[in-house]
């Protein structure tokens, strides 16, 4: 995924994870200029940012300095740097959530104060800045399973997940001044803030950073190179635009080894050995490239670098808008040198962006269902007998289970077989209707979660029907399906054998 779990540290840390980075002219204003980073992948819907941590965007000029198999972007202070940092939540009103405030420090050193999750945003007084901060639904579209060889067209992956956004929009010519040149280069990066008096050792220089999408997961730890060492967390650790000279033969070589995987995916060889390497060198100095003085499209992600490498002069923007695709233009640009658009299983995401500010679709909170059933050659108060107590040893998943109380509220602990811990509450029971009712407490990686667990007459015989609606939380909601469906199904399979 774009930059979504992009290494061990970020699994530890999911809050510091950036998912995305976009720079594209404004919808509502082509006089102004906004960019953007996302973090916290498939975070759930009560989700805060971090406040031990900066956030950053950070913009440098830059220009063109070679072409074709010489392709070089080179890039100049001084640095445009926004910063932002969030506080510790606040008591709100009853029965409203807690409210979270945060500090933007901008390209010209003022500061502004906002408000998480206010779409108005804040705007300084002179109008030139605004911004923006909170729970978005991820525009990010991968429609793809890619295997260690193959590459299969698939749904969404990250369909109806959440991200945190933080949306910066200025004035373009007041804060870039394009009349000095037109062309940017853009990263973010999310910095541990300074703790002093730590017993031992001291904080990483940063913890992730993002440029071009799919740096790390896709070309840096490609899945086709079997048996190479995950240096995910090394990259993430290093000082965007000036990766240290000790490592970048380390990162260069991978990028060429990845990159000539990727060229015979389709068993065709579209690279020839000097482009490829003018490739990899291209992709080795990471940052997003946008041209303010050209249009930015859906369509004319790495246009730039493209262009440049096939040694013309660039049309458009670059940059990348919300809606782009970016990696079916990044696959087919590996695979075949745009010799074919690869198409992914679809090429939309959850909720579109918008024309408006903050320019990224509100958050998905749509609760998702989970269903099954199965039909048994036997009358329903004997399966209810089997299945109808709160404690669920019947399931061949579960290892140990423990109660705790009894009656409405009583939990049972339960152990599955590969080690988790999964602890549910009961809410409800019928015993005439043969149906009770349950709610997560933790072990499945959702939020609102609540089950529902019945058997009715069916014929000669009865049904038992087992229900769920939940919000993902911590995990895709693909993957909490899959997990809550894994269960149902394989329950319910089980009582087959029994009657």
């Amino acid at each position: 995924m774009s930059d979504h779990i992009d290494g061990p540290r970020q699994i530890g840390d999911p809050s510091a994870d950036l998912t995305d980075l976009f720079a594209f002219t404004s919808p509502e204003n082509p006089t102004r200029t906004v960019l953007a980073a996302n973090v916290f992948p498939t975070c759930g819907v009560d989700a805060i940012f971090s406040n031990a941590i900066d956030h950053s965007i950070v913009v440098r000029r830059a220009r063109v300095a070679g072409v074709g198999d010489s392709t070089k972007f080179e890039t100049s202070d001084p640095e445009i740097r926004f910063t932002c940092r969030f506080e510790a939540l606040e008591r709100g009103v009853p029965d409203r959530k807690p409210i979270q405030r945060g500090i933007c420090t901008l390209a010209d050193g003022q500061t502004l104060r906002f408000m998480a999750n206010d779409e108005k945003g804040a705007t300084t007084p002179d109008g030139v800045f605004r911004v923006f901060a909170g729970l978005r639904s991820d525009p990010f579209i991968l429609a793809w399973i890619l295997g260690a060889g193959d590459m299969r067209k698939f749904q969404n992956l990250l369909f109806n997940d959440n991200v945190l956004c933080i949306v910066i929009e200025f004035d373009t010519r007041r804060v870039l001044d394009p009349d000095k040149g037109s062309l940017f280069a853009v990263i973010a990066e999310t910095v541990p803030r300074p703790r002093p008096g730590a017993f031992v050792g001291h904080e990483p220089p940063r913890i992730d950073w993002v440029g071009r999408p799919e740096q790390t997961n896709v070309r840096l730890n490609n899945s086709g190179l079997v048996g190479a060492d995950d240096v995910r967390d090394l990259w993430n650790q290093q000082t965007p635009f000036a990766i240290d000279e000790k490592v970048r033969p380390l990162f260069l070589q991978r990028l060429k080894d990845s990159l000539a995987n990727w060229d015979m995916r389709d068993g065709r060889q579209d690279w020839t050995p000097s482009a490829l390497a003018a490739n990899a060198n291209m992709f080795l100095d990471d940052f997003l490239l946008f041209d303010v003085a050209k249009p930015i499209t859906n369509t004319s992600h790495m246009e730039i670098e493209k262009s440049t490498l096939n040694g013309r002069a660039y049309t458009t923007g670059g940059g990348r808008t919300v809606d782009a695709d970016v990696i079916d233009v990044l696959l087919t640009w590996m695979v075949n040198r745009d010799r074919e658009f690869l198409e992914g299983g679809t090429t939309k995401a959850t909720k579109p962006g918008t024309g408006n500010f903050p320019y990224f679709a509100e958050p998905s909170t749509e609760l998702q269902t989970v269903a099954d059933s199965v039909e048994l050659a036997a009358a329903p108060d004997r399966v209810w007998e089997l299945i109808g107590q709160f404690g669920g040893s019947w399931h061949p998943l579960i290892a140990n289970i423990k109660l705790i109380g009894t009656g409405i509220g009583q939990l049972r602990v339960i152990e599955t077989i590969d080690g988790k811990q999964i602890i549910e509450r009961l809410d409800a029971i019928d015993n005439s209707a043969r149906s009770y009712r349950y709610t997560n407490i933790g072990g499945i990686p959702a939020s609102n979660y609540t089950g529902l667990l019945e058997v009715k007459p069916k014929g000669a015989g009865s049904s038992v029907e087992w229900r769920s609606q939940f919000l993902a939380n911590g995990q895709g909601t693909i993957i909490v399906k899959t997990i809550v469906s894994t269960l149902f199904k394989t329950g319910l399979e089980s009582l087959k054998s029994r009657f």
